[in-house]
């Protein structure tokens, strides 16, 4: 295979000597960036030994205001200097958290039994646990540890199995576990596993859903659905501080509530990048075509269309499937399709435009907002390119 570099220009030596100029400043600029993590591995530590948030939005925003005027006074753009800073920002949180800067020195560290511990999210949970200082008992299919073995031995027991098998798993570890431990789960939807952990263990139930999957780069700010059913043991503020201490945001809710959210978060998205995907195929136009073609806005679509369908087809089966509102939410799917496409092919202008109206004003201020971030997004995706 020919070698790419072979095709190369020849560079001039003038600007040869200017790109070696340019890499001894970008090794510098390296060289820089260690010292200032070596710093943040002291805050780390003042952090932890005082209580300190890890984050602190005003020193953030005071940092970037600052690092901005200091770029538009030496002539270049504060947009790509905060851009910069931003994720010098987010690499500091992350160190932080590695370093354990928000855990408690008084938290308690527990032995967590994982079921499920080699599946995508129960590896990443594995991680974070023992991050925090917990100790893990690991189980899974290929495992000498049992599920029911971990359970009677564990102080908090977290099901991280397939939906499809979440209540079969918690109707056996249930009865195995003491009625002082606690009893969560990792699963997308939030009604049945909750109900079927009240019915088979007497002791704390925390139904917890992480609204980010086990790719993710950094827990900073990601989202984490907590549906307390029963505390006991103070149980809710442990693990809420566990979460915390990662960088986690804890959403509570309901059971009912946070199923029917996800109807639309979910299924009702996973679904319509199903039909895109179907529909591109029944088309039958290739996708290298496409791409000559393609928009920013259209590659953005068909990125998440193809990374939907590079991955499991059997979890979003079950994501979709086991929500219990799925039917409700693919039928208004269906209807509101048939309703954009009989105005478009019988040429109702008036209802186009009507229907189109209606939306706009349920999103009200998030449309204005969207516009602003979904560019800066575009323009981020044309770097890319």
């Amino acid at each position: 295979m020919a070698n790419p570099q072979d095709n190369r220009p020849d560079i001039p030596p003038a600007l040869q000597a200017l790109r070696d100029r340019i890499d001894a400043v970008d090794l510098d600029m390296v060289d820089l960036l260690a010292s200032r993590n070596a710093l943040i591995a002291e805050v780390a530590a003042v952090k932890r030994s005082t209580g300190v948030p890890i984050k602190d939005a005003g020193r953030e925003d005071e940092l970037l205001t600052a690092r901005r005027e200091k770029a538009q006074s030496l002539g270049l753009s504060p947009d790509t200097v905060e851009g910069l800073f931003r994720l010098l920002l987010r690499a500091s949180r992350d160190t932080q958290a590695t370093l354990r800067a928000a855990v408690p020195e008084d938290l308690r560290l527990c032995t967590v039994a994982i079921i499920g511990a080699n599946g995508g999210m129960g590896r990443l949970w594995t991680q974070i646990l023992q991050t925090v200082g917990h100790d893990v008992l690991a189980v899974d299919l290929d495992t000498t540890l049992s599920a029911t073995d971990a359970a009677a031995n564990a102080d908090v027991v977290l099901v991280a199995v397939p939906i499809d098998v979440t209540e079969d798993i918690i109707v056996q570890v249930g009865p195995a576990m003491r009625n002082d431990a606690l009893l969560t789960d990792i699963t997308s939807v939030k009604a049945r596993p909750v109900e079927a952990m009240l019915q088979h263990f007497e002791g704390a139930v925390i139904g917890t859903h992480p609204l980010f999957g086990p790719s993710v780069r950094s827990l900073q700010n990601q989202r984490m659905a907590f549906v307390t059913a029963r505390d006991v043991n103070s149980w809710a503020q442990w693990l809420n501080t566990t979460y915390a201490a990662l960088g986690l945001t804890v959403l509570h809710t309901d059971a009912d509530t946070h199923d029917r959210i996800m109807g639309v978060v979910q299924v009702l998205t996973h679904h319509s990048t199903e039909v895109m995907g179907r529909a591109m195929r029944a088309l039958g136009v290739s996708v290298e075509d496409t791409l000559q073609f393609t928009s920013p806005v259209y590659r953005m679509e068909l990125l998440m269309t193809a990374r939907h369908f590079a991955q499991d087809a059997d979890l979003y089966r079950a994501i979709e499937a086991g929500n219990p509102n799925c039917a409700a939410v693919t039928e208004a799917f269906r209807r509101a399709s048939d309703e954009f496409s009989t105005a478009l092919t019988t040429g109702d202008d008036a209802g186009f435009r009507t229907m189109f109206a209606e939306v706009r004003d349920y999103l009200g201020p998030f449309a204005e907002g969207a516009l602003e971030q979904s560019g800066a997004l575009i323009e981020r995706l044309v770097e890319m390119e």
